[in-house]
């Protein structure tokens, strides 16, 4: 399935892109375009939307979820980790600091992903360890607690 996005990806672009990846979609490609064609190329090639005008993923749907938070909601509803990964995601991106502890480390981690990758496909590959790490603590935190 082809999957398009908004260009230059940080904190819910890259999550995303990494929930698709890893829990719906494996064998996903990915388009990264300016905001004003994704729907247009949604349209016409009929890939999936997320994070960007008129995406059948918004950047914040009616409900208040950002485009990572739908996808977890629609296609993973029962694992819990990554609930609360929605939880840190929605808060990074959406500005909600106070959502959850990490959401403050996340979203300066991810305002260098930018800095430190060739393009969006690079930012995909280095920050999937980055989100697999994140995963995995709340996991174990969860089996702990």
């Amino acid at each position: 399935m082809k999957w398009v996005t908004r260009k230059r990806i940080q904190v819910n672009r890259a999550a995303t892109a990494w929930l698709i990846r890893r829990f719906i979609d494996p064998q996903a490609e990915f388009l990264f375009v300016e905001p004003d064609h994704v729907a247009d190329i949604q349209a016409a090639d009929g890939a999936l939307g997320f994070d960007a005008p008129g995406a059948r993923y918004p950047h914040q749907d009616g409900q208040g979820r950002c485009s990572f938070e739908a996808l977890v909601d629609e296609h993973c509803a029962k694992d819990a980790a990554l609930q609360d990964l929605a939880r840190i995601i929605h808060g990074a991106d959406l500005k909600d600091l106070d959502a959850a502890p990490e959401c403050r480390g996340l979203l300066t981690i991810s305002r260098g992903f930018p800095l430190v990758a060739r393009d969006d496909h690079d930012t995909m590959e280095k920050t999937a360890f980055l989100y697999d790490a994140l995963y995995a603590s709340l996991k174990q935190r969860r089996a702990s607690a």
